[in-house]
């Protein structure tokens, strides 16, 4: 394996799969209007979960760095990080894009926008983490077994 070939072979960048489906409901909602729920409560709900979405993303961050270990998914893992946030989830930062798509879908009173949050997650899970795990997985064996084991994929 070569440097170039040290991180995960994923089908795109994470957070550019949330936003280029984001974009996309929010052309068809363009075209055809949804509505989710009323005003007082979308406009309540919405920045609940994308304030809850930067806590958690911020503290996943945090930890890479402590670990002070390449958080970009193109470049290799140097250090197997499982405090924080990563102690209750494998992927908090997933979580969190999830959290701030889902407020984004309230925000932008939008039922495409949240359908759409059906084919993002299946290509998260079969795109990004699965192959992420096989990465891990390779890079540090029994400890990231281990870790597996012991700590939930999403939730």
């Amino acid at each position: 394996m070569t440097l170039s070939d040290d991180h995960p072979d994923v089908v795109a960048i994470p957070p550019f799969i949330y936003l280029g489906f984001l974009c996309l409901g929010l052309v068809l909602e363009f075209f055809w209007r949804t509505s989710l729920l009323t005003p007082p409560l979308r406009l309540s709900l919405g920045p609940i979960l994308i304030v809850a979405s930067a806590l958690l993303g911020f503290q996943a961050f945090r930890e890479f760095q402590r670990a002070e270990t390449n958080i970009e998914v193109y470049r290799p893992a140097t250090a197997l990080v499982t405090s924080g946030p990563y102690r209750y989830t494998r992927n908090p930062i997933y979580v969190s894009l999830a959290l701030a798509y889902v407020g984004g879908a309230l925000l932008a009173d939008s039922l495409w926008v949240l359908g759409l949050l059906v084919p993002v997650l299946a290509i998260i899970h079969f795109g990004v983490i699965l192959r992420e795990e096989e990465y891990l997985l390779s890079r540090f064996g029994q400890a990231y077994q281990q870790y597996q084991s012991s700590v939930r994929r999403w939730l």
